[in-house]
């Protein structure tokens, strides 16, 4: 986005923006962004440290203003900790990026940590964009970005749970796109491919090549009223255009020898 188009952007959902997962990864770099155009940023995030960092980078490069929450999305209280500390402020945009992921053989699995998964990947998203779609219906106007992954469209073996926790992300996204444009709001499911960030040792997962999160941050925002799912950055075009030819089942053997080869470690 050049000025111009920046300034439009931060007068359409301006002038206060939330974004979950703002401590590392795609998180802070839309923060980062955001902080760019204008915005004053509410950063949430379980890592306090951490989002004072990226808190210090906005303000100092951006004079933009921060304010930080520190929640734990896994948790109800830490989803109602963020709608009562934004009851107040004039939100018009906000980012469901905070999401983990799992991955190796399912019946190895921690069920606990799985039941995380979905509290994180799904339950927050929804219970945070039920309520902000709620807000924005009432003044007219509003952004929502849902953090999806190409991952979403079709089964993964090696990573069958986490790609279903996406499957929902996108599938709520798409339908929100268009149920809520009547009250002039903006749905978008931003699906990269794999990113260089804190997710693959937390999915314990080694990944080859990957996208940086700063390159695709502002090809994600640029697309928020323009598109129902952006895929962002090269990689992840090339990775779903690759896949676009095959029948769904021809694709869930690609991601099996994809993921296979990223979770070998986990399996010798």
């Amino acid at each position: 986005m050049n000025l111009v188009e920046r300034n439009s952007f931060l007068g359409k959902y301006g002038p206060v923006a939330v974004v979950t997962g703002a401590s590392s990864g795609i998180g802070k770099a839309i923060a980062l962004e955001l902080g760019k155009t204008g915005f004053e940023v509410i950063l949430v995030g379980r890592n306090e440290s951490s989002l004072s960092k990226v808190s210090k980078e906005i303000e100092t490069k951006f004079q933009s203003k921060t304010k930080i929450l520190v929640a734990d999305l896994g948790q109800l209280e830490g989803n109602q900790r963020v709608l009562d500390q934004t009851i107040n402020l004039q939100v018009g945009l906000i980012v469901l990026s905070a999401g983990f992921g799992t991955s190796g053989c399912f019946t190895d699995s921690d069920l606990e940590e799985e039941t995380e998964l979905v509290q994180v990947n799904c339950l927050s998203p929804l219970r945070l964009s039920h309520e902000f779609s709620k807000r924005f219906s009432d003044q007219k106007r509003g952004g929502i970005i849902f953090l999806s992954s190409i991952v979403a469209f079709q089964g993964v073996p090696f990573a069958s749970h986490y790609a279903a926790t996406k499957a929902y992300v996108q599938s709520f996204a798409e339908g929100l796109n268009r149920e809520l444009k009547s009250n002039k709001m903006d749905v978008l499911a931003a699906s990269p491919g794999p990113v260089a960030s804190g997710f693959a040792s937390r999915a314990k997962m080694v990944m080859g090549k990957t996208l940086k999160p700063e390159d695709i941050a502002l090809p994600i925002l640029a697309a928020l009223g323009k598109k129902t799912t952006v895929f962002p950055g090269f990689l992840t075009k090339f990775l779903t255009g690759a896949l676009m030819i095959l029948p769904r089942w021809g694709k869930v053997r690609v991601m099996e020898l994809v993921m296979g080869g990223f979770t070998k470690h986990q399996r010798v």
